[in-house]
């Protein structure tokens, strides 16, 4: 499938709700799905960035993401939520392919417990903690289907920094980079 343009900062769809799929066994979901992994695998190959994708990303208002991790299998997770999380936050730094300029640090869970249907309409539920930053990771991009952008979520407008000044920073540490 083609790979997507993923809207930036400023698009209004990026504010905007997803709404739930009623039938993730539809074509069209599948599709979607190959589109998402389609152009997250592109933004990987050619920037050195992007571990996943939400749907409203590339204009479509529905509730799937998409985690692309180095050698794991493609993840589609189908109207994911939150539900549980730690009584504990950490601050960690963050990045987005929707402003990939930017970077800044924002404040979330140390762990969550997500519950998502996969492409068969089955229910599972994952517990994702600080190994491989998945906490962090699925709270981010499940955040894009509400409208809400990490951004939002800067613990303070002194943490912004260019792409170039967190990779000259911190690219050894950083799980973002190649």
């Amino acid at each position: 499938m083609p790979v997507r343009e993923i809207l930036q900062l400023g698009h209004p769809v990026l504010r905007q709700i997803a709404q739930p799929i009623p039938d993730p066994t539809a074509p069209a979901v599948a599709s979607l799905v190959t589109d998402l992994a389609d152009t997250v695998g592109h933004w990987r190959e050619t920037t050195g960035y992007g571990r996943a994708i939400a749907a409203p990303q590339i204009g479509e208002l529905q509730r799937v993401i998409l985690l692309r991790l180095p050698g794991q299998p493609v993840w589609p997770l189908i109207n994911p939520s939150i539900i549980d999380h730690s009584p504990e936050k950490m601050v960690v730094w963050d990045a987005c392919l929707s402003f990939l300029s930017i970077f800044m640090q924002v404040e979330r869970y140390e762990w969550i417990t997500v519950r998502y249907q996969d492409l068969l309409g089955q229910w599972h539920e994952t517990q994702a903690g600080a190994k491989d930053d998945l906490a962090e990771l699925l709270q981010h991009e499940i955040d894009h289907l509400d409208g809400i952008l990490s951004i939002d979520r800067m613990v303070d407008v002194k943490s912004l920094c260019s792409r170039e000044e967190f990779e000259r920073q911190h690219r050894a540490d950083s799980p973002y980079g190649r």
